[in-house]
């Protein structure tokens, strides 16, 4: 597939550059003429992703998140969120519901949610090297003229 235009960026794992991510990425994606369902959905999905990342790769320590977002052909919005964090020993078990390392106070429904407002989620860890989580979605073409 064939990109259109692309952002790359980095910031530190600070809980205050989640909304930051959430935004910016809403922002990126508005070139697509998105409904305000999927503006929702996108934002709900980075805020999941980019949380996952603050809350389990680095739960003691600051550390580096990339955020990566990408249009191709077809209305199509990737996007990947990466870190250099812990990682996730067994990626099967975490994508399960309900279930967490991040303690009482965390639900477990993170990739759940994501998986469920985007079109495809695929996650790739490495223990003690860090998370790729790539997400897709396609943004429907609204007809023009229409009033």
């Amino acid at each position: 597939m064939k990109t259109s235009n692309y952002i790359n960026m980095e910031f530190l794992s600070r809980s205050s550059n989640e909304a930051f991510a959430r935004v910016a990425v809403a922002c990126f994606a508005a070139q697509l003429d998105p409904t305000l369902d999927e503006i929702g959905d996108i934002k709900t999905a980075v805020s999941e992703a980019v949380t996952n990342a603050i809350v389990h790769a680095y739960p003691d320590e600051l550390g580096k998140i990339s955020l990566k977002a990408r249009i191709y052909e077809g209305n199509v919005l990737e996007l990947v969120i990466k870190d250099w964090g812990r990682g996730i020993p067994d990626v099967e078990q975490a994508r399960q519901p309900l279930f967490t390392t991040g303690g009482e106070e965390r639900s477990g429904m993170g990739f759940t949610i994501m998986e469920s407002f985007m079109d495809r989620l695929s996650v790739r860890s490495r223990v003690g090297k860090g998370t790729t989580v790539t997400m897709r979605k396609r943004i429907s073409v609204r007809a023009t003229g229409a009033k």
